[in-house]
Formats: C-alpha cells, sequence, structure tokens
C-alpha cells in the first residue's frame, strides 16, 4: 500500500513538474517579421497565451490596418471542443479565396507532444469558389530551450507543395527599442545640444535594460553602428522604432526623466559638469533654446548653470564640481570627456559614465599645467585601484601617453575613447545562448612549425576593432591580426559577438593593451601590476586569445619611440600569462626582444603609416629584409588603424618573392623555434 502511495505522489509530483514547464509557454508573444513565413496582408501578429492544468487560451491578434482576433479556449487533452466561428477571415492566408462561414462550427484538440511543445488540431469547413470544403490544420507551438522564442509552424492537408509556414515570436515585452541617427555634427552652435541631450537621455532610460541605441554618420569615429543595429535585429531578435526628432524622444521617455539641467553654451566644461550632475540625479542636460520643450513636456529644474561659470578657469570650474558633487560619485569609474575642443564636443561615452555615476571632467594631465595636473592627481588618487577612467584625454590640453602614464600611476586602466557609443545599451545584450567566443587559431597541436630561410611578416592592425578596417574593403584576403578591446566581454558582449561571428579564417583577434585595458606596466604600481596582468590573462582565456599586445610610452613620450619594456617588466608577463604563446611589443617601432620556453616576446619592427605611398612603404619593408640579412627574420609590422586592408593586401603584392606574410600565431610560433633576434630590454633613459 506504501508503495502505490509512494507511486501516485511520484506521478502527481511528475505531472506537477511538467505542468510547471508547461506554464513557460504562457504570456504576449510578438511576431519577428524578418524571420516568419509572409502574412500577406498583415503585418503584425501577436498570440497571448494562458496556460493552465488541463486547458488553455490562445488569444491570436492581427493588423494593423485591418483587424483580425481569435480567441480559442480549449481543453489540453486530446479531447474535442467545439468552437463557434466568429471571424470568416481566413487568416492564415487573406489572399485565398477562401471563407469560414459564420457562425459554424470547428472541432479544436490539443495535446502536449512535450514539455514545450503544444500541438492544436482544427478541423473546419470552408468556402472555396467550388463549393463547401472539409479541412483541417494542425498549429505546433514550440518554445525554444532558452525560453525565450516561440515557433508557430502551420500545417495544412491541402497544402502539399512548398515550405511549411512558420511563424517566429518572441516575448512581446523583450527587446523592443529605439533608435535615432545622429548627424556628423558636433558643434556647440549648431547640433550639439541636442545631440548632447539625446546622450544625457540614453544614459537615464538605459539604466536597467536597453531601450535607447543610436547610429551616427559616415564621419563618425566607430563606423560599425548602422551594422551593429542590423546584427541586434538579426541575431538578437531586436525590434527597433526609428525615432525622427528630440520631442518625440523626451515626450516617450518623460516619466524616466527626473529633470533637466541647463548648461551654458558661452562655456563648453558647463556641459561636461552637467553631464555628472546628470548621472547623480538621472536627469538630462540642455541648453536654454530647449528650455520651452522640456517645460511643455513638464520636467522640472535640477539645476542651471547659466552665467554660473562665466570668467571661470577649467581649474576652478571643475574645483567648484568636485566640491559640490565628488563624495557622491563613483570611485571604481570616473570620465574624461576629451577628445575634439574648441567649440566641438563629442560626449558619446557619457551615457555609461552617467550610469555609474562618474564624475566627468577633461582635465589636463600635463604636469606644466600646474593647477589641473594637481586637480587630475587629486581625483585618481582617491580611486579605487584596479578602476576605470571610462573615455579620452583633451586632445588640446594634454598627449595620450601624460594621461594614460598618470592614471596607470594609481592602477588604473583607461577603457573606451570619448566617442565610444551605446555602451548603456550594450551591456545588456548577452551573447547569444549557443554562442561561444571562437578565435581563428592556425597552429596545429602537435604539428612542427620550422621556418626556412626567408623573410616572415605578419600584420597587426592596432588602436582596436571599431575605429579600425573590419568593415573596410579587403579583410579576409591576407592574414591579418587585430586587437580586442577585451573589457567588453562585460561591457559589450554583443559587439564582441558581432565581431567573433563575422571573422574570416584569416582575421586572428589578439589581447591588449598592457592590461586588461589600456594602461602602462612601468608607470603601474607594482604591488597591482601582477594582478593586472592576472585580469588580463582571465580575459584571454574567456575570449579564447593566445598572443597579448603591450604599449607603454611612459618615459619619453611616443615622440621618441622608446617603447622598450625592461626585464623585470617582461619577467611579469611570461610569469602571470603562462598560456600565452607570445608576446608583442610596440606602436611605433621598438626593440625589445626575448624568448622563454619558446614563447617569443617581439617588438614591432616596422609602422605602416596610413598616409605613406604605398612604394616607399614596400621600399622600407624590403631594405629592413636587407639589413636583417640572418634568415629566417621575422618582420612584425603594426598597421595604423585608419589603412584598409585592402591598401596592405596591395603592399604586399609588391614585395619580394622571399618575403611571406603569414599568420601572427604562426609567426610567433617558427619564432621560437629559431629565434634569430637578438635579447634587448629597456636599460633607462
Amino acid at each position: 500500500m506504501n508503495k502505490l502511495i509512494t507511486a501516485i505522489a511520484l506521478l502527481l509530483l511528475a505531472a506537477t513538474m511538467v505542468f510547471a514547464q508547461n506554464t513557460d509557454l504562457s504570456g504576449k508573444w510578438k511576431m519577428i517579421n524578418k524571420k516568419s513565413s509572409f502574412l500577406d496582408y498583415y503585418q503584425d501578429l501577436t498570440l497571448d497565451i494562458e496556460i493552465n492544468q488541463n486547458d488553455a487560451v490562445i488569444v491570436t491578434k492581427m493588423g494593423p490596418k485591418r483587424k483580425y482576433e481569435e480567441r480559442l479556449a480549449f481543453t489540453t487533452d486530446g479531447k474535442p471542443n467545439s468552437i463557434e466561428i466568429m471571424d470568416g477571415t481566413f487568416a492564415s492566408n487573406i489572399h485565398m479565396g477562401l471563407r469560414l462561414p459564420l457562425g459554424a462550427k470547428k472541432t479544436v484538440t490539443a495535446t502536449w507532444q512535450n514539455d514545450r511543445s503544444l500541438q492544436v488540431t482544427e478541423k473546419y469547413e470552408y468556402i472555396s469558389s467550388q463549393g463547401k470544403k472539409q479541412g483541417q490544420m494542425i498549429y505546433r507551438y514550440q518554445l525554444s530551450p532558452t525560453k525565450d522564442l516561440l515557433t508557430c509552424t502551420i500545417a495544412r492537408s491541402t497544402r502539399q507543395k512548398g515550405p511549411e509556414m512558420n511563424f517566429l515570436f518572441k516575448r512581446f515585452d523583450e527587446n523592443n527599442a529605439y533608435l535615432y541617427k545622429m548627424a556628423d555634427d558636433w558643434d556647440i552652435f549648431s547640433k550639439l545640444p541636442e545631440h548632447a541631450c539625446w546622450i544625457s537621455l540614453q544614459g537615464v532610460v538605459n539604466e536597467k535594460k536597453p531601450l535607447l541605441y543610436f547610429t551616427f554618420g559616415p564621419e563618425y569615429p566607430f563606423n560599425y553602428t548602422e551594422d551593429l543595429a542590423n546584427f541586434l535585429v538579426n541575431k538578437k531578435n531586436f525590434s527597433f522604432t526609428k525615432l525622427q526628432s528630440l520631442e518625440q524622444g523626451l515626450t516617450l521617455f518623460k516619466d524616466q526623466i527626473k529633470g533637466y539641467i541647463v548648461w551654458d553654451k558661452n562655456v563648453r566644461t558647463s556641459a561636461i559638469v552637467a553631464y555628472t550632475l546628470a548621472g547623480l540625479e538621472k536627469g538630462i542636460i540642455i541648453t536654454e533654446d530647449l528650455l520651452p520643450l522640456v517645460k511643455e513636456i513638464g520636467l522640472p529644474e535640477i539645476e542651471d548653470f547659466r552665467g554660473k561659470f562665466v570668467g571661470k578657469s577649467d581649474f576652478e570650474i571643475y574645483s567648484w564640481a568636485k566640491e559640490e558633487y565628488w563624495q557622491r560619485c563613483s570611485k571604481d569609474v570616473i570620465v574624461w570627456l576629451g577628445g575634439v575642443h574648441g567649440t566641438a564636443l563629442m560626449p558619446a561615452c557619457a551615457d555609461y559614465g552617467m550610469m555609474n555615476k562618474g564624475f566627468c571632467s577633461d582635465l589636463s594631465c600635463r604636469p606644466t599645467d600646474t593647477l589641473e595636473f594637481q586637480l587630475s592627481n587629486a581625483l585618481l588618487a582617491e580611486m579605487n585601484p584596479m578602476g576605470q577612467v571610462w573615455g579620452w584625454h583633451s586632445y588640446k590640453k594634454d598627449l595620450e601617453e601624460q594621461a594614460i602614464t598618470l592614471l596607470s600611476s594609481y592602477a588604473l586602466t583607461s577603457d573606451a575613447l570619448n566617442t565610444m557609443p551605446n555602451t548603456s545599451f550594450l551591456i545588456h545584450v548577452p551573447v547569444s545562448p549557443d554562442f561561444t567566443y571562437k578565435n581563428n587559431h592556425n597552429i596545429v597541436p602537435g604539428q612542427q612549425y620550422i621556418p626556412e630561410k626567408k623573410v616572415y611578416l605578419a600584420l597587426v592592425q592596432t588602436d582596436g576593432l571599431g575605429i579600425g578596417a573590419w568593415l573596410k574593403p579587403g579583410r579576409g584576403s591576407i592574414p591579418y591580426a587585430w586587437e580586442v578591446t577585451m573589457k567588453f566581454e562585460s561591457l559589450s558582449p554583443a559587439m564582441l559577438e558581432y565581431y567573433y561571428a563575422q571573422a574570416t579564417p584569416n582575421d586572428y583577434f589578439i589581447g591588449c593593451l598592457s592590461g586588461s585595458s589600456y594602461m602602462y606596466p612601468k608607470a603601474f604600481p607594482k604591488k597591482w601590476l601582477p594582478k593586472e596582468i592576472a585580469r588580463a590573462a582571465d580575459l584571454m582565456k574567456k575570449l579564447d586569445l593566445n598572443v597579448f599586445e603591450i604599449m607603454d610610452y611612459s618615459e619619453g613620450g611616443t615622440e621618441t619611440c622608446d617603447n622598450n619594456l625592461p626585464k623585470e617588466i617582461v619577467d611579469m608577463y611570461y610569469e602571470n600569462m603562462p598560456d600565452a604563446i607570445g608576446f608583442i611589443n610596440g606602436y611605433r617601432a621598438s626593440n625589445t626582444f626575448t624568448i622563454r620556453d619558446k614563447r617569443p616576446f617581439i617588438s614591432y619592427d616596422y609602422y605602416l603609416a596610413a598616409e605613406k605611398p604605398e612604394e616607399e612603404v614596400v621600399a622600407d619593408l624590403e631594405e629592413l629584409a636587407l639589413i636583417n640579412s640572418e634568415l629566417p627574420y621575422f618582420l612584425l609590422v603594426h598597421v595604423r588603424e585608419s589603412s584598409a586592408v585592402e591598401r596592405i593586401k596591395s603592399i604586399c603584392d609588391q614585395l619580394g618573392e622571399n618575403i611571406e606574410v603569414v599568420p601572427l600565431d604562426i609567426f610567433l610560433k617558427m619564432a621560437g623555434e629559431n629565434p634569430t633576434f637578438k635579447e634587448n630590454y629597456y636599460q633607462g633613459r
């Protein structure tokens, strides 16, 4: 008796568990047009499904112009249900000359095929041009393993040719977003006030889910935004509604906006300070010409900076902002809204800064700018080690190497550029469930790679993917290595998926730049450097990378072309990146070389400038091959990011027969077998 009770209990438990899984079909679903069969006249199709213990209700709605709605309530035990026909439309193909008799009955039976699949069979009478006929349709509702997609297939007894009717649905409230296209105009007295407001709006509305995405004009530094939007539609099932005006955007999201901050067009710095406050208060930034609009919408004022900073220096303005806001700001993320200057500002990265309550500035990191430099030091000194400096330095105030040296000295890394777009959106979009980061490795395990007596040339396109030649002509035509901004594994995972998914067999990804993102190891505190390198190594594993790139201009700057590393720094990379098959170093040509356990450390021997005529580049490379006459010679070339692969291939095609372009991992493997370079380290200045 006890065994019988136990068996019954187990059956009831199993039935309950299956029912709980079946209820995952419940909810409202929206058809994905591009992945569904053609619906003739109808453009929209939604399903509202309610699954109960022994029955179900499916409400089908179609539109938008001609409305169609049907509500089916039926049991799911295989027993027949008689349902009255309330609309005579032959909805599964409205362009066929068929109709259903109003008031007649159709028979509906439904059974569960498994815990994620419901089969519904309809038997009905319909009218064709030759009179009444008997028909049958079988609907199969299949939930995806990830439970975020629903497939509905329709099989008709009379449809014997052609593909099965197949409709793909996503959950109604998921991955619906809005898109606005920015113009190539970032001047304060032209389009910047609107653009700056849009970016602050993005920082507010994308806080918890991806709602607002921007594409940009052809002159914008990051050229992938439109193509990535298509990827989000086709791969991630996003539906974008295009917005045409700022008024439309503010009206749409007004309930999420806590208020507005007015910045002064006559004091450019006031816009940067306004972003700090906007992040703290979840507000937008505007200029006075937008006041009528925000007042009409009904938004309250948070702060008005008009006239407040007139006649004050940037040091005075940011000192005031530090006094007012610094205590409330993040100590893990700080923002530099630098880049262009004068009457222009390109603050596309401010959305992510706002999300993280980052203090915003474009302070100088040049030591001779005494006051601003001291304030930069004061801010960075209070940041948590291993934090991030988001954005980019000011081209007007200091040099890249001065900014990176300073932030590195506080165990911080530089992430992105001031122009980096849509991070607040992309941070919410994970990689696809079936996706894994897989690099195009060329080395076959167990195979030997013994170099011949020739010149081997490897090409590396630096400065990341988004501002480079990825979408320019020629990619895939020759072996080519690309820097990966590794922190986007968490900051913009879908963007990395976009690149990995597009990679050809000739596209090879490498980790960079000196750490988990950009920093200078010679300036980085020795206490934190091994941890930072180990953090980078962990990201390399996640992204399937096994070559790492280092760059350090903390001493002498780029003008001196001195990018060499001391032995103790090189030792740290070998120790903390045991899985790397090799390391590359430099930006312009450099001279640090060594090898450990057949894992080479090779510096660039050539910097291929985008502006240099092809014939001169060919002459330079062949001259290097003549100078380095001991063969094999391993010639590592850094390609400036603005060069298209098509141009680089043209250069390579003009080289002598004894110069062979090879994939970077093969290049390093062969260099490890027969290193003809001489060991050399930075010896100090």
